[in-house]
């Protein structure tokens, strides 16, 4: 099981230098992915309770992609109905390039009616443009341009796509929903759930394999540890026992959020899992 690390930005006073510095670190003690959250204009603070996504994730990933030589970057979870497919499909393509593969480019619905409408974006048919957009930008990523038409989109053979992954871009689809599970058979690579325990977890990859009629899908998970308030008693060796039980759910990565960056906290609670798990021996 891979172990990846959600990176603190949910507070304007954490700069890009610092993440730069968290990844870099993240990377030396062999976790194997980084991953940035999205909020476009939430309609409140951002914070830890509800909206992350301080610093734009798809510029800020080609910045830790320069400083970085290992680790997967991804979005958990870009907000995909709320922003241009064609863009994010030349973002994507350049990150993957940029990096040397190692973008996933996580997405989402949404769920926060309140920046679907900042955005003059239709949010009751968001689920449907999701997959919309994910599949043009597949098409353009194997492609490199037109013809292409569907309900939302439409270009002929004479439009031009640069630059071309050398690879298609890996999708990961967030979310729990029967939605989130059906998008992730149509058009996902990867599944992360969000909220759930091992066992709900692992109903929900038997579903996938279900649905997808044994297609393999790398699905993993979300959890969080913070220690300097809102998880007070929950020491490193509970942690690792919940790694551990993740493992023997088979999920194939766990991305673990280690709470508020102020002060040391966020820092030495991801030494001391990497140190409690073994991880610095994979580096």
């Amino acid at each position: 099981m891979q172990l990846h690390v959600i990176l603190p930005a949910e507070s304007p006073a954490t700069d890009i230098h610092e993440l730069a510095a968290l990844t870099q670190e993240a990377e030396r003690l062999g976790y194997d992915g980084v991953w940035l959250p999205d909020h476009l204009l939430p309609p409140g603070p951002y914070g830890p309770e509800k909206y992350g996504g301080v610093h734009e994730p798809l510029t800020a990933l080609a910045y830790l992609a320069a400083v970085t030589r290992r680790v997967t970057l991804g979005t958990s979870v870009l907000i995909l109905p709320l922003r241009d497919p064609l863009l994010v499909a030349r973002q994507a393509a350049t990150l993957a390039r940029m990096s040397g593969g190692r973008f996933v480019l996580g997405v989402g619905a949404g769920w926060e009616e309140y920046e679907f409408d900042a955005a003059r974006a239709d949010f009751a048919t968001r689920g449907a443009r999701t997959t919309s957009a994910l599949r043009l930008i597949r098409q353009l990523h194997e492609s490199g341009g037109g013809p292409y038409e569907d309900a939302f989109h439409s270009f002929d053979e004479r439009a031009v796509f640069q630059p071309v992954p050398e690879h298609p871009v890996p999708f990961l689809i967030g979310g729990n929903s029967n939605a989130a599970l059906r998008r992730t058979v149509q058009v996902g690579d990867w599944w992360q759930g969000v909220g759930l325990g091992p066992r709900e977890f692992a109903g929900h990859r038997a579903r996938l394999r279900e649905l997808s009629g044994g297609r393999e899908i790398h699905a993993g998970a979300r959890i969080g540890w913070d220690d300097d308030g809102r998880d007070v008693g929950r020491d490193v060796g509970e942690v690792r026992e919940e790694v551990e039980a993740w493992r023997a759910v088979e999920a194939d990565h766990l991305a673990v959020w280690f709470g508020s960056p102020e002060g040391d906290g966020f820092l030495r609670r991801m030494r001391a899992l990497a140190e409690a798990v073994g991880q610095g021996d994979r580096a």
